[in-house]
């Protein structure tokens, strides 16, 4: 793939900007969509075609974790990378068994969450290890 389609899901207006603009900056990733809410998630996964959907676990309505599976169920291909505020375990457990293929944590270096996404698209994974560092596999 040439450049990489990434949908951005996050409540935090100030969150998607910047996040929006830190992978413009990147370059090769285009953010083709965004969204405030789980609500409109499929209907833009769905037109906008990303290889990525980075999604906030905590979402008004509805959780990310509920989203990401409807969306893995409908589109099995569907590359889901969550973004979360906290660390809790449950956050990343649940997250793995929807099906999702990493979780990262809010707080961490931006530079990160660009191989970050480069790694998903790629096919690949982002979990942390035993250690608060990610490990890209």
């Amino acid at each position: 793939m040439s450049v990489i389609r990434v949908l951005l899901v996050d409540d935090h207006d100030f969150l998607r900007i910047s996040v929006s603009s830190l992978l413009a900056r990147a370059g090769g990733i285009e953010v083709v969509g965004e969204c405030a809410d789980g609500a409109r998630v499929l209907e833009l996964a769905l037109t906008r075609r990303p290889h990525v959907v980075l999604m906030d676990i905590q979402l008004p309505g509805r959780s990310g974790i509920d989203v990401a599976r409807e969306l893995i169920a409908r589109h099995p291909m569907a590359r889901v990378l969550m973004l979360t505020g906290s660390s809790d375990q449950h956050w990343l457990l649940d997250s793995r068994a929807v099906g999702a293929a990493g979780f990262l944590v809010k707080s961490g270096d931006p530079a990160v969450l660009v191989a970050a996404v480069r790694a998903v698209a790629s096919g690949g994974s982002v979990w942390p290890d035993h250690r608060p560092t990610l490990s890209l596999s």
